[in-house]
């Protein structure tokens, strides 16, 4: 039973597990697409050779269709790789087929000489499947449907004596092949995963686990960066006088504190919005696609009574109240700084006013 979890694990996660591989999927598929938009514009190149010399030499006369129409399968998807999204699943079947038309080109110079045991075929068996990342599963129905078909093809056309050798090849490199393949993809999902565990470690505040200030300054300004993204809210916070939490009961209070309100910001609000500690005891939270204030209010008093509820001194019944400054986003400003310093300008009103914990800033 362990065998056959660990192959199913191999076969369909490439022994990285369900979610890892999920989480590293779309840049895997990304770096996929890359190489095979560059593989497309060499089959171009090849088929736009072998179609020429089959104009001057007799003994490529017979493939001549097959190259033209290679030819022109390898130009449309070359220019399609350059339109499509890189981690579209119209782009992975495309690579499929083009592997397909691969193997039926060897099957075609494997008819041309059938004295002779396959070569080409077999070398595909071997290269295709370093060239491929998904999941294995998907791979192997390939190189098996591709021998099958070949073996057929060549049952009839080949000496049998010839037919034997390759039927013998064949099922060795289909074994190989396959293992190549979940060998290669391990081996890329297990770097993706390890890239992305080093980049969420970068931008992940050590204590909170939210964004660090690195990596909201960078989301957000990434957001004010797109000509189609003009709206937005960003809400700036801290917790008040903490400086003196920190005096009277230490800072490792002061640090629950922080964790304390880094926790409720976790559950207050939803993965497409930004969210961070940006130093201290200040947080900052974005709000993507929306300039409506309501909806602005809305937060800022959940935040506010989520803290009085929710975050409390160590060791004492006190809650901690929490000041916020808002600024909208409407397209106006083109940097971080700019929408920051309004935010900033607004809290400071909050953090005078005893009676109004937040403020726009006008």
């Amino acid at each position: 039973m362990r065998f056959l979890k660990t192959a199913y694990d191999y076969f369909f996660y490439c022994g990285a597990g369900k979610d890892e591989y999920n989480a590293v999927k779309k840049d895997a598929y990304v770096s996929n697409y890359k190489t095979w938009r560059f593989l497309h514009l060499l089959m171009v190149a090849a088929f736009t050779i072998m179609y020429l010399c089959s104009l001057v030499y007799d003994i490529l006369d017979s493939n001549r269709v097959f190259y033209l129409f290679a030819l022109i399968y390898s130009v449309v998807a070359s220019i399609l790789f350059f339109i499509m999204k890189k981690d579209s699943l119209i782009a992975q079947l495309m690579i499929y087929l083009s592997i397909s038309l691969l193997f039926f080109f060897a099957c075609l110079i494997t008819q041309n000489k059938p004295d002779i045991p396959a070569t080409m075929f077999i070398a595909l068996l071997l290269i295709a499947p370093v060239f491929m990342i998904d999941k294995p599963v998907f791979m192997t129905i390939e190189l098996i449907a591709a021998s099958a078909v070949f073996l057929l093809w060549m049952y009839n056309v080949k000496p049998y004596d010839i037919w034997q050798m390759d039927f013998i090849n064949v099922i060795i490199f289909l074994i190989v092949g396959t293992i190549i393949n979940i060998i290669a993809n391990s081996i890329r999902i297990k770097e993706f995963i390890l890239t992305r565990k080093i980049a969420i470690q970068k931008d992940t505040d050590e204590l909170t686990g939210l964004m660090n200030k690195g990596a909201l300054i960078r989301e957000i300004q990434a957001v004010l960066d797109d000509k189609a993204a003009n709206k937005g809210i960003l809400f700036v916070m801290d917790v008040d006088h903490f400086k003196q939490i920190n005096d009277t009961y230490g800072h490792d209070v002061g640090d629950n504190v922080i964790l304390q309100l880094g926790k409720l910001l976790g559950k207050k609000l939803v993965d497409t919005e930004i969210a961070g500690r940006f130093g201290g005891d200040e947080f900052v939270v974005f709000i993507k696609d929306s300039d409506d204030t309501e909806v602005a209010r809305g937060i800022a008093e959940a935040i506010l009574e989520g803290a009085l509820q929710s975050v409390k001194i160590p060791g004492s019944d006190k809650n901690v109240c929490v000041s916020i400054g808002i600024a909208v986003y409407r397209g106006l400003e083109k940097t971080y700084n700019e929408i920051f310093k309004k935010a900033d300008t607004a809290l400071y009103r909050s953090k005078a006013d005893t009676t109004k914990k937040y403020n726009f800033y006008e």
